[in-house]
């Protein structure tokens, strides 16, 4: 009789395990993080996938507009998750004002984020690179005037790359200045081409050039002699034109792979700040 008991009282309490299973499924969602969508793009010749963040309050109020980070290196497995919660922190602590994140995700990062070089070596070793000019013709007329049909856009602009993703911010910065009005540029492979993106900014940038830019923040991790130098070298030709808003910052506890997350903190708060002030 015990036996029977024992019995009834296992398949008893197996049953409601099984019923408390099934009532939490029930009531499982789905955990929303964005948006994504695919673009056509007609110069790129393909489809490119493009993550989205907005703001908790933009389907609360309709009249608001929203600042725009554009985030190079955007897919769902690189940096898009982690830089939106950067900003979804900063801004629930009222740090960074709320916007919209754009992820482009990539297809070829050598090829999209690197101009022609001369380096006979690196044409051999990197054989698709070179479509630096074309993915910034994409960012400037399609995909830009895309997120201001579709979306509350303010017309402020804001671009964040690092490595090759910061040699592409550095090369719109000096050559389609217009299209962003904030950068963050971080640990920039400024090497590529023997440093020939350095010397267009010393020989042919003049501070007259930069008058759209409202800030740049260039930063580095404990990375190497060639990538600290470098960066230090570019804040420091960015220092004669004059921009209003100019912050540089090297992060020796972080390497090449980690500091982009502490990079992107620093120079959003910093950005917020100054945005609160205004």
């Amino acid at each position: 009789m015990k036996k029977i008991r024992h019995s009834l009282l296992f398949w008893a309490m197996t049953l409601w395990a099984g019923a408390f299973s099934l009532s939490a499924q029930k009531v499982t969602e789905p955990l929303i993080l964005g948006q994504t969508f695919r673009l056509e793009s007609e110069i790129l010749q393909q489809e490119r996938g493009i993550n989205l963040y907005l703001p908790p309050e933009y389907n609360e109020n309709d009249t608001l507009r929203y600042p725009v980070l554009y985030l190079l290196d955007g897919s769902f497995n690189e940096d898009f998750v982690h830089v939106v919660g950067l900003v979804q922190f900063l801004n629930m602590y009222q740090l960074l004002p709320p916007m919209i994140v754009v992820g482009i995700a990539n297809t070829d990062r050598k090829r999209d984020f690197t101009y022609p070089t001369t380096i006979e070596k690196d044409k051999k070793d990197f054989p698709t690179t070179g479509g630096s000019a074309a993915f910034i013709a994409f960012i400037e007329k399609e995909l830009q005037p895309h997120i201001a049909a579709q979306y509350r856009t303010n017309g402020i602009k804001a671009l964040a790359g690092q490595s090759l993703g910061g040699l592409v911010a550095t090369e719109i910065l000096l050559k389609k200045t217009q299209l962003f009005q904030h950068y963050f540029i971080v640990s920039p492979s400024l090497w590529w081409d023997n440093q020939s993106l350095l010397n267009y900014l010393n020989q042919k940038n003049k501070p007259s050039d930069f008058t759209t830019v409202k800030s740049v923040f260039v930063a580095v991790g404990k990375e190497g002699r060639v990538m600290e130098a470098d960066a230090k070298k570019l804040y420091q030709s960015l220092q004669k034109m004059k921009i209003a808003s100019l912050d540089f910052a090297f992060l020796p506890q972080e390497n090449h792979a980690t500091v982009l997350h502490q990079a992107l903190y620093r120079g959003l708060r910093i950005w917020g700040s100054k945005q609160a002030k205004k």
